[in-house]
């Protein structure tokens, strides 16, 4: 039997309820538990974190890998024979934008930590840290529906800055899902492309954008989340559990795909079994990865047995120090992805 995860900061996201009042309950622990510990890190360091955008010139600089072609400067490029860039004074506001994948797959994990517990915690978590500064979130949820291969998004909620919105985004990520047999869609994948070129055709000013999936999707995502990264400060959120990886010896189990509900009974015993499993996730996560790396999006891995507070401070702590970075590393690191595992 796979040991019991220790406890953390995801420990407050129980079995999803219904009720207002508990969405008011949970968000009030997160409150006192884990943004307490992390208030500040957006503000202190406010630019480097998350940045806002601007209209006013500050200073014109060399063109680095990843910059907004937008923002090259072709007079100056010309003249010194050299791409530079203009960079304006960022705005303190912001505007952010959550791309939630709520399909089927999303329910995996254990009981009271699954992935579905996991999303809530980290969107609760951080739309209230960044409404408490007056910034204001949004959200697109994609993968509830029942008609999952005719739709583009299940719902959108307007960027706002109030607590009580954040209370409506954590109810809605609270409801429970519709029961399995109405959501495979007679077996219909998760079409990630779909959610992310919604967000490409409505999201006009540039914005922060979290897309937390854990990407089991089917191929096509790679090239409109590369267009996102383009326009906007894209992070993507990786949602996974252990058993995803490699399978426990527990003997004679069923497997069933949370997405097309096909069910299959396999001997975990079996060594050579464990040994294939584990090699086909090891290749699924390499093109995983090369996808995410060739979108140019930074990347924050969440996993079920994970502690929020530290995975976000190890995230934080990485794009301080990539944009901080002289312009030689960003040159020798261009083509790698920024993980925070």
């Amino acid at each position: 039997m796979r040991p019991k995860p220790p406890e953390s900061s995801f420990a407050t996201v129980h079995a999803l309820p219904t009720l207002p009042g508990q969405a008011d309950r949970l968000l009030r622990e997160l409150e006192w538990k884990v943004i307490r510990r992390l208030d500040g890190l957006l503000q202190g360091d406010y630019r480097t974190l998350m940045r806002g955008s601007g209209l006013d010139l500050a200073d014109l600089r060399e063109y680095q890998p990843h910059d907004d072609v937008r923002h090259i400067d072709w007079n100056v490029t010309a003249r010194l024979n050299q791409p530079h860039v203009r960079v304006f004074t960022e705005d303190r506001e912001m505007t952010a934008w959550f791309l939630l994948d709520l399909s089927p797959s999303i329910s995996f994990g254990p009981e009271g930590r699954a992935k579905r517990d996991i999303l809530t915690g980290f969107v609760a978590v951080l739309s209230r840290l960044l409404t408490r500064h007056g910034n204001r979130v949004g959200a697109m949820l994609y993968g509830g529906a029942s008609h999952q291969a005719e739709r583009t998004v299940d719902y959108v909620l307007p960027p706002r800055s109030s607590r009580a919105h954040v209370l409506h985004l954590v109810h809605r990520l609270l409801a429970p899902p519709p029961p399995a047999a109405h959501r495979t869609g007679g077996g219909a994948a998760t079409e990630l492309h779909r959610l992310l070129q919604t967000a490409l055709a409505n999201l006009r000013r540039r914005a922060t954008v979290f897309v937390v999936s854990d990407f089991i999707s089917a191929p096509g995502w790679e090239k409109p989340l590369a267009q996102l990264a383009q326009r906007h400060d894209v992070v993507a959120v990786r949602l996974l559990d252990p058993l995803e990886l490699e399978l426990p010896d527990l003997g004679l189990i069923t497997l069933r795909d949370a997405e097309s509900g096909e069910q299959l009974q396999v001997d975990t015993h079996d060594a050579a079994f464990r040994r294939r499993f584990a090699q086909l996730a090891a290749e699924r996560e390499a093109t995983l990865r090369d996808g995410l790396a060739h979108a140019g999006a930074d990347t924050l891995e969440l996993c079920t047995d994970d502690d929020l507070v530290d995975t976000l401070l190890r995230f934080m702590d990485l794009r301080q120090r990539r944009v901080r970075a002289p312009r030689a590393t960003a040159d020798s690191t261009a083509s790698q992805p920024h993980y925070a595992t």
